[in-house]
């Protein structure tokens, strides 16, 4: 092994070491995900799945700690961003409800520096629409459109065979970081509640994120820091017609 390769696996055992975590053991590609797999393998960030990293822990505790980041009577704190959508409170929830024939649309705190972290939230579909949440996120202007790019924990809405709901996607930069299509995925694949609230929770400290759906671990991705800060954002994703609800909204911010 040559000296360079060795300092090279030093450092990154030294940085996940610093991130509080053990590597978890790779895992297999699940059968049933083949398709999905040959669809995504291609793109920017699609990791290999015999490199992937493996969310073996239980969630966080949820309890203590926490601050709401939505009040449950308006949308102070927050702006959208992005497309059209239109988003108001409802009976306690931040509803987001699709305009046709314009792009993706994000509800976003106004705060912008979240760094390590646990957030929480609850989801619900009342017309079925993919969504998620960003966090870590950013803006930036591309022609007469203000674009959100950065990671996002997939909720893909309550239909279809792929139910990657808890993965991790590279919103307009490089597809999926953390896609849910090995074998060991399985239980996540099948923790959504198509007819009831969904909760996501998100841990993220330094170069490490892991996912929870409904309790069940989903995502162990390690990034490369790119994304350190940013704010977190409620997505419409565009379609012709779907509407998702927010409630819950919390996060406990950590120690650097």
């Amino acid at each position: 092994m040559s000296k360079t390769r060795m300092n090279w696996m030093v450092a990154r055992a030294l940085m996940v070491s610093m991130a509080g975590v053990m590597a978890a053991p790779a895992g297999t590609l699940d059968s049933s995900q083949a398709d999905w797999y040959e669809r995504y393998k291609k793109q920017e960030n699609a990791p290999k799945p015999a490199e992937m990293q493996l969310n073996e822990e239980a969630e966080p505790s949820l309890e203590e700690g926490f601050s709401e980041l939505f009040n449950g009577k308006d949308l102070t704190g927050w702006t959208a961003k992005g497309g059209k959508a239109k988003f108001e409170v409802k009976d306690g929830a931040i509803v987001g409800t699709v305009v046709p024939d314009t792009p993706s649309t994000y509800l976003c705190t106004t705060k912008d520096d979240f760094g390590d972290f646990i957030f929480t939230a609850e989801l619900k579909w009342a017309v079925n629409l993919n969504s998620g949440v960003m966090f870590r996120a950013s803006s930036r202007q591309k022609g007469k459109q203000e674009e959100v790019f950065g990671p996002q924990a997939e909720m893909e809405g309550i239909t279809g065979d792929r139910r990657w709901s808890g993965g991790v996607y590279g919103q307009s930069c490089g597809g999926y970081f953390y896609p849910l299509w090995l074998e060991e995925h399985e239980a996540v694949r099948s923790a959504m509640k198509p007819k009831d609230w969904n909760r996501i929770t998100i841990l993220a400290k330094g170069n490490v994120v892991k996912t929870w759906l409904n309790g069940v671990p989903a995502a162990h991705w390690v990034g490369d820091g790119t994304y350190a800060k940013g704010f977190f954002g409620l997505q419409v994703h565009k379609a012709k017609a779907g509407q998702v609800m927010f409630r819950n909204i919390r996060v406990k911010e950590l120690d650097e």
